[in-house]
């Protein structure tokens, strides 16, 4: 990947620099045989279900359907959501609100996505939560992820129900007074160097995520111990754990599949010091998607080849940006 324009310095510079640009390259095409990969890599680590939530302004209409068809082509299981923003103007916001009505419309599984509170409207924020609310689900939105972000609370007063999904929340206060689940992010949040949200101090639910930096359950879980520790040395792995077992909580369909491992001793303080680990069988709502560590549904050389090709595709657009 082509190094960013300029060298950032702050988290928002992060944002301008990499991410953004990387969401304004990205085609259907691209997407399709992102999802592909990332469900291919989710499978193989025992991961049977994704809570998905992305951006692709140049490429908004039908991407949700894209995503969702290239996961379940590979069996893994998605809750799908567009990240809307006011980023691109008014139009960008219309058509983001309008890709999530539509796919929730058409039977979609999945929640209504809004990039974060500070670069959205207001107007943009209450049309999206009144888009979830008559869909009967909840928001996915980054909330309190940096400091640019520090007027959410204000702006989501009045707005958050128990089925949102608050991501993030490194800057909230302990007293927020938002509800749904906290998505605890340890890796993503190190990454883009904006500090240690301490989710102990929250009453939320506490629930544990990627933010898309792998997709590796397990791997997560040991990082949001060693995180934990680091904060407080008599931090256990079971809180690290119970954060692991919260994802139950948010997509229940998973508790009906099964995953046969390479470590017999799966419980947390083996597994926080056990690094190892690998998935062999997996099945998923009873039918096989991983039989000896290899996808039974899809050819991985393949999917790997055209992920590689699209990377290609993806590089030179972003090579090609002012």
């Amino acid at each position: 990947m082509p190094a960013p324009p300029q060298n950032p310095a702050t988290f928002l510079q992060i944002l301008e620099q990499v991410w953004w640009r990387l969401d304004q390259a990205l085609d259907l095409e691209m997407l399709e045989w992102s999802a592909k990969l990332g469900a291919l890599e989710a499978l193989e680590a025992g991961c049977t279900a994704i809570i998905d939530h992305h951006e692709s302004p140049h490429a908004i209409e039908g991407s949700l359907t894209v995503i969702a068809d290239a996961c379940a082509e590979v069996g893994v299981r998605t809750n799908c959501a567009y990240g809307v923003t006011d980023r691109h103007g008014p139009d960008g916001a219309q058509r983001g609100l309008e890709e999530n009505r539509r796919f929730l419309a058409e039977g979609g599984h999945g929640m209504v996505g809004v990039h974060a509170a500070f670069t959205c409207s207001q107007e943009t924020l209450q049309a999206a939560a009144e888009i979830a609310r008559n869909a009967g689900v909840g928001v996915h939105i980054h909330v309190a992820e940096g400091p640019d972000d520090d007027g959410a609370i204000d702006r989501l007063h009045g707005l958050t129900t128990d089925n949102w999904l608050i991501v993030h929340g490194v800057y909230l206060p302990d007293d927020h007074g938002l509800s749904g689940t906290i998505v605890h992010n340890p890796r993503s949040n190190m990454n883009n160097s904006v500090d240690y949200a301490r989710p102990t101090r929250f009453d939320n639910p506490v629930a544990l995520g990627t933010d898309g930096i792998g997709a590796n359950m397990l791997d997560e879980f040991r990082v949001a111990f060693v995180k934990s520790r680091e904060a407080d040395l008599l931090s256990a792995p079971d809180l690290a754990w119970s954060w692991l077992e919260t994802g139950w909580d948010l997509f229940p369909e998973a508790r009906d599949d099964s995953v046969a491992w390479t470590y017999r001793t799966m419980e947390p303080w083996h597994l926080a010091y056990t690094t190892t680990v690998a998935a062999v069988d997996v099945d998923i709502a009873g039918e096989p998607a991983l039989r000896a560590g290899q996808a039974t549904r899809v050819d991985a050389d393949e999917i790997r080849h055209k992920a590689a090709e699209q990377a290609q595709r993806l590089f030179a657009a972003l090579n090609a940006m002012d």
